[in-house]
């Protein structure tokens, strides 16, 4: 999978929140998008999934260097964001066969799996609405990290973890997201520690439109 984005920007009324952005993202890398509170690092992360459409510029989806449709390449990613809503009415069970049923897990995984590869044994069967945001975030990454999907984008992804959290976030990503395109908005090292390619936000900066 490869992602190419060619003078992107993106802009709010008259504030350019990042412009001319010119990155390629390819499969089996991980990549951080780092800069302070504030500076638009989840806005280009919600450009480059789709979330949000770019003002300027153009993206290009690619696998195995055949074009993919703009309004398809939601199939391919995977997105994990502590402000994405959960279905707190459904049971974790029930909330991960349901994102199953439009989003197949990896082969081999299912809920009952998943559960426990997250550390909420015991809880299938409780409604998320009960859940801590510790315990809503684990859910979180579990919808995305066990997508089969080649692309995964992970915007603060430790956020309401505590330590064990933590360190069962970075075991998941060293345990099935190596030979992904991965994308983590950040800037805490320990949330993008494995990232190879790190990419300032300041980069792309621009002012008020004149």
């Amino acid at each position: 999978m490869k992602i190419r984005l060619s003078d992107v920007g993106k802009r709010f009324n008259r504030e350019w929140i990042f412009r001319n952005a010119t990155i390629e993202f390819t499969a089996g890398t991980a990549y951080a998008i780092t800069g302070a509170n504030g500076s638009g690092k989840s806005t280009l992360l919600q450009t480059v999934c789709g979330l949000l459409q770019p003002s300027e510029g153009t993206i290009v989806y690619s696998q195995n260097d055949q074009p993919i449709a703009v309004e398809k390449a939601f199939q391919y990613i995977s997105f994990c964001a502590p402000y994405l809503e959960l279905v707190e009415e459904m049971s974790l069970a029930e909330f991960l066969q349901f994102h199953n049923s439009f989003k197949p897990f990896i082969k081999g995984f299912h809920a009952t799996r998943i559960i426990a590869a997250v550390g909420l044994s015991g809880t299938a069967n409780k409604q998320i609405r009960d859940f801590s945001s510790g315990m809503k975030q684990r859910v979180k990454l579990a919808q995305a990290i066990f997508s089969d999907t080649p692309v995964l984008l992970l915007d603060e992804p430790c956020t309401n973890l505590d330590a064990a959290g933590i360190e069962l976030y970075q075991q998941l990503i060293n345990d099935y997201c190596l030979n992904k395109l991965v994308i983590v908005s950040s800037n805490d090292k320990m949330e993008y520690s494995f990232c190879k390619q790190v990419i300032e936000i300041e980069r792309f900066k621009s002012g008020v439109i004149s």
